[in-house]
């Protein structure tokens, strides 16, 4: 029977092929797009979750409190003095460890010099996470200070080969450390990423502040492993009370948190996690799912459409016996032969096109094919497509009867049927519309912060590491890079423009209690920051070389002027870490974090050799290629040892808007692909439309009407769905967008220009593949069309 009904589908698929064709095109793009995206949902879901036993692994979060007691905000970054006491005090705690660095600091082999990403650990964290190791021992490789573990990656680029253990390394171009251990490489999923770890205690023995932990400090993540997660109320009530247990001048507590959670649920309220990224995996699984469904209608409504034609093989067959399951059978046969063809159609696109991309998100989705939780995945969409797809169709012609089809009474547009099918293009439309205006909300909010003012001039703007010999002859650099013309200013400061660091415990005159509580961002520079930057002023002035009191002054932004109430700053003396400062100037606010919310209060401080960053305004003159050409050369030519690093300041900021740009190029991508596959089936059901009314057109054309008319009659039914899909869409569309903007402190508005465009741009696109099929219909020899049957 299996192979009879085999035959037959086969036979039927044969027989029409334009209806197969575009079916199995259709399921093809739409099982691709959704493969697509939940391979990137799955490369989202599962970050920090490789790791084995991921669910006792977690984070030290801190929420930090007024006097009150009222949690004011919550950070990734606890009291420096927690992972010991958590230690010492918590024995539901298999295992912690403190990290920093995440800086790309020089490594080198001899002749081999490179920058990589480098990460300081206690030994506990190679009992939290259970790194591959390829060699070397994990109980003992941090064990000594002069220790260091490489990845695969990192090995290869400096020996050529895995094989370096016991082979020595040279860090920052000072340092010898013994390769004690070689790791896989990790994946990209994974929120700890290094290319080579080294010990704590090396840490403490080049860095002084690593030494004395200090509770008042936030300096390091710290990552624990409880013995039983079960416990973790338990623990976390241990772990609260630590903070004020052992520091008085600050209101905090303390929290563990899963790492498995950071990613998708790190944002946080009164102390709570209230969502965070996962919001967006909702969204690209209703997008994959969307156009899967989008494609199954296209399949339903092509097969609906070829009722007519079907309609006598299965009165015939129910007359000489047919039960109505053999042609339920029969026909699933036909949809799952569809799906089957388009599923390996869409594994060869995906293939294809997962390199691009991966360039296009910036990420690292990989499809294992060894993985047979993949294979099952991908069968399992392809039984629900074939089930979803061919059900409908399967039900709706066995369910004639043998009377009705052989008088042909099925064709009545009056059935439900026609009407099922009007009901579903109206579906395919109103998601199509719905995906269009998501796409220009997406882009317009993403247009509106990029456009949001920064504070600064960011144009011809760039910046270099401070390291090795430009460390101390900044100077040197400065004066060559000015003779050569490749710069109008330059200027050294502690951070980046677009990144930097924070503290508490600033105190003014007329401070309230709650004052000290306040967290200000923080940057130390030198001489020319304001020309340098662009950064303007306010009142007062710059750090001047006149002015040798400027070594005991301080800047403060607008920002924090006003939420420290203060009148007329310029003159007054504020402390700072114990030292007393004096305010010379008052800047405009720039953003410096997050440029989708409100910066904290800031203050610039004078430090004459601040060591981070050389900051440098281009010379408009000359080509950028040419300035970074003639900066490199200097930069070489005084530190020879590293690479050269030069950094445009807008490229970083444009790295802060990366989240809503994937989300924009997703929706970009797949609301194309979705009004693609809309039109394929608008134009299946055109063409069928216009074979079943070819002698009526025929007739019609005898009589006198004009191809305008014929044109008019065959499309208005199908653009008055269309306009029914906007009518359902648009308010559907624009509660939502309206709910997804709310997550932004700084954002535009669903006007009415884009409600205007999405559905003008959906009637173009359905009047042209209406068109074009019933112009050809119109357009059809009248001779011919009644000679038709």
């Amino acid at each position: 029977m299996f192979r009879l009904n085999l035959k037959i589908a086969l036979r039927n698929l044969w027989r029409n092929k334009t209806s197969s064709v575009i079916n199995i095109i259709g399921l093809a793009v739409g099982l691709s797009a959704c493969l697509l995206l939940l391979l990137y949902v799955n490369y989202e879901v599962n970050f920090d979750r490789h790791f084995k036993d991921a669910d006792k692994i977690y984070q030290v979060m801190t929420n930090f409190q007024d006097a009150t007691g009222k949690i004011t905000s919550t950070g990734p970054v606890p009291g420096d003095g927690i992972g010991m006491a958590i230690k010492a005090k918590i024995p539901e705690v298999d295992a912690i460890t403190r990290i920093a660095g995440f800086d790309q600091s020089l490594i080198a082999n001899k002749q081999k010099t490179f920058k990589k990403t480098d990460l300081f650990a206690d030994p506990d964290i190679l009992k939290i996470f259970n790194y591959a190791f390829l060699a070397g021992n994990p109980i003992t490789a941090l064990n000594t200070p002069n220790s260091i573990i490489l990845t695969a990656g990192t090995a290869k680029l400096l020996f050529g080969t895995t094989d370096a253990l016991n082979k020595t390394v040279k860090y920052k171009n000072t340092n010898y450390l013994k390769v004690t251990g070689i790791i896989k490489d990790l994946p990209a999923n994974t929120s700890i990423k290094f290319d080579y770890l080294m010990p704590w205690s090396f840490l403490e023995r080049i860095n002084e502040y690593a030494k004395k932990p200090g509770w008042g400090n936030f300096n390091f993540p710290v990552m624990v492993r409880v013995n039983n997660p079960a416990n973790i109320d338990l623990i976390n009530a241990k772990v609260k009370t630590l903070f004020n247990e052992n520091y008085k001048d600050q209101k905090s507590e303390n929290f563990l948190f899963p790492l498995s959670d950071v990613h998708l649920y790190g944002e946080f309220q009164n102390g709570k996690s209230v969502g965070g990224d996962i919001e967006r995996i909702y969204l690209f699984l209703a997008l994959a799912f969307g156009i899967l469904l989008v494609a199954c209608i296209n399949f339903m409504n092509m097969a609906t459409a070829k009722s007519e034609r079907r309609a006598k093989e299965v009165g015939i067959k129910k007359t000489i016996g047919a039960t109505r399951g053999s042609l339920v059978i029969q026909f699933l046969t036909e949809a799952m032969i569809l799906t089957t063809v388009a599923v390996l159609i869409a594994v060869i696109i995906v293939e294809a096109s997962l390199p691009l991309f991966n360039n296009l998100l910036n990420i690292d989705v990989t499809i294992d094919y060894t993985n047979t939780g993949y294979w099952l995945g991908i069968l399992t969409v392809a039984l629900i497509t074939g089930l979803l797809s061919g059900a409908y169709p399967a039900l709706f012609l066995s369910s004639f009867t043998p009377i009705q089809t052989l008088k042909k009474k099925t064709a009545n547009a009056r059935l439900i049927p026609v009407n099922m099918r009007q009901v579903l293009v109206v579906v395919q439309f109103c998601f199509a519309i719905m995906l269009i205006i998501a796409t220009l909300v997406i882009y317009k909010q993403l247009q509106f912060i990029k456009d949001r003012p920064v504070g600064y001039n960011i144009n011809l703007l760039a910046e270099m590491p401070q390291d090795g010999e430009l460390s101390g002859k900044f100077e040197l650099f400065k004066d060559q890079a000015m003779k050569a013309g490749a710069v109008t200013s330059v200027n050294q400061s502690s951070g980046s423009m677009t990144s930097g660091n924070w503290f508490y415990g600033f105190q003014w005159p007329g401070m309230d209690e709650r004052g000290k509580e306040i967290v200000f961002n923080r940057v130390e520079t030198q001489y020319d920051f304001m020309k340098t930057s662009g950064v303007e002023l306010v009142s007062g002035r710059d750090f001047s070389r006149d002015f040798a009191s400027d070594s005991a002054a301080i800047l403060l932004s607008s920002a924090a002027v006003k939420i420290m109430k203060l009148k007329n700053p310029i003159g007054i003396t504020v402390n700072q870490f114990g030292k007393q400062l004096k305010v010379i100037g008052v800047f405009k606010d720039f953003i410096w974090g997050s440029p989708y919310r409100s910066g904290s209060p800031m203050v610039i401080n004078f430090n004459k050799n601040p060591n981070g960053i050389i900051n440098m305004r281009l010379n408009p003159a000359n080509s950028l290629s040419k300035n970074v050409e003639l900066i490199s050369a200097i930069a070489k030519n005084i530190n020879p040892e590293y690479p050269v690093e030069v950094r445009i300041v807008n490229d970083l900021y444009a790295q802060k808007l990366q989240s809503e740009k994937i989300l924009g190029i997703l929706a970009n991508m797949f609301g194309g692909i979705a009004i693609l596959i809309s039109s394929m089936g608008l134009y299946g059901l055109v063409a069928y439309s216009a074979e079943q009314r070819t002698k009526e057109f025929g007739v019609r054309r005898v009589l006198g009407a004009s191809i305008g008319n014929i044109m008019r009659l065959l499309s208005i039914s199908f653009l008055k769905m269309v306009f029914v899909a906007a009518c359902i869409g648009v308010p559907l569309a624009y509660y939502l967008m309206n709910r997804w903007l709310t997550n932004f402190e700084f954002r535009t508005t669903v006007s009415f220009s884009i409600v205007f465009i999405s559905i003008l741009g959906t009637i173009i696109v359905a009047f042209l593949t209406v068109s074009f099929q019933a112009y050809k219909a119109a357009t059809a020899n009248p001779v011919k069309a009644l000679k038709y049957e």
